[in-house]
């Protein structure tokens, strides 16, 4: 496990922390490092961050691997080795690019420890993101939700939502939602939402009665190939989805999310971020994985 140096007094970077999974997608294409808050990670990293993913993988070649990806990318990490598998995902692609995801069960991931590192890192940290997979185990679901509790009031806690086949509850979801002060999902993910708390109809109104009841700054709402729309109780933004030739859509809502929180946290107003974000997911779905390269154009 890589060791925190020290607390980062000068800030002469944002901190910006995904905890959860991190894993491979096994993609037509190969296999490529993944996992929804360890992506976001990667893309805040790209653009400007101090980027550290907190998460587990195996005592085996897979772990090592991932770990040489984190490395190459600059990605600073407290990651523990644990005797179970690095995680995989098998991702086949539709005719339009979009990810259909078989994930693995009983992986490293669904065994994230809390430690004092870990801890020590949440109460630096300028923003925080997480999701519902990696809660999907007890285990995890204590550790992230326990890390949270010692993130700054002031930090942005960024709640991706990104239901993945049957690992989510209401339960889970709610827990999430009073944790966090910003919440990301598309359509799909508010109608389950809307289901999980009796709204109706599904839409603004939805969104509006979600910020009020959690205490929200803001709600991300992205309907994919269309638009989409930030939500905060002042301002509403909503920016139509440019059109590129998609290689494939895999971890573009986490560039997405990362290229937000960078922008906003340089101090950019929120259209400006809105904009920087969407930008930035159009240029990912333009390449192959969750992981492209960012040239001088993208930064």
């Amino acid at each position: 496990m890589q060791t925190l140096h020290g607390k980062n007094l000068l800030k002469e970077k944002p901190v910006v922390v995904g905890i959860g999974e991190l894993l491979w997608d096994l993609l037509p294409s190969g296999k490529k490092a993944g996992g929804a808050p360890i992506n976001f990670v990667y893309h805040a990293t790209q653009l400007g961050a101090e980027g550290y993913a907190i998460s587990s993988v195996g005592e085996d070649l897979l772990g090592n691997e991932i770990i040489e990806e984190l490395n190459k990318n600059n990605i600073r990490y407290l990651i523990e080795r644990v005797p179970y598998p690095t995680g995989t995902v098998s991702v086949e692609l539709d005719d339009k690019g979009i990810p259909v995801y078989q994930i693995t069960k009983a992986v490293a991931w669904d065994h994230i420890k809390p430690t004092a590192n870990a801890i020590d890192l949440a109460e630096q940290a300028d923003a925080i993101c997480f999701g519902t997979l990696a809660q999907r185990s007890k285990e995890s679901r204590e550790t992230i939700q326990s890390i949270l509790s010692f993130v700054s009031d002031s930090a942005y806690k960024f709640f991706d939502i990104n239901l993945r086949q049957n690992y989510f509850s209401k339960e889970i979801v709610e827990e999430s939602l009073y944790l966090a002060n910003i919440v990301k999902c598309n359509n799909e993910e508010l109608d389950v939402l809307c289901d999980f708390f009796g709204i109706s109809p599904a839409g603004d109104k939805a969104v509006a009665w979600l910020l009020e009841k959690y205490n929200l700054k803001m709600f991300v709402l992205t309907a994919g190939a269309s638009h989409s729309t930030i939500y905060t109780k002042d301002e509403v933004s909503t920016i139509k989805t440019p059109k590129v030739d998609i290689k494939d859509t895999v971890g573009a809502g986490d560039s997405f999310s990362g290229a937000l929180i960078v922008s906003l946290l340089k101090g950019k107003s929120l259209k400006e971020a809105h904009q920087f974000a969407v930008e930035t997911a159009a240029y990912v779905c333009s390449k192959s994985g969750a992981w492209p390269a960012y040239g001088k154009d993208t930064e």
